[in-house]
């Protein structure tokens, strides 16, 4: 079974201004054991720019007996 952990990421949208911040979080997260599985959109504006999102990590969960909610 895997466990997935979520990284909420605000974008940066002025001017097309870039952002490297995520791949310190996915480089973070590697370094801990998770693999980078995707990513969500969760906000959206004007013509369809992400102005959120979510980093979607997942790994091995330990055995358990039952579901974890």
């Amino acid at each position: 079974m895997k466990k997935y952990e979520f990284v909420s990421v605000h974008t940066e949208t002025w001017f097309g201004a870039q952002s490297a911040k995520h791949r310190d979080i996915i480089r973070a997260y590697a370094g801990e054991g998770w693999r980078y599985a995707g990513f969500i959109p969760t906000v959206m504006g004007a013509r369809g720019v992400i102005l959120k999102l979510d980093l979607v990590f997942e790994k091995e969960a330990e055995e358990t007996h039952g579901f974890e909610i």
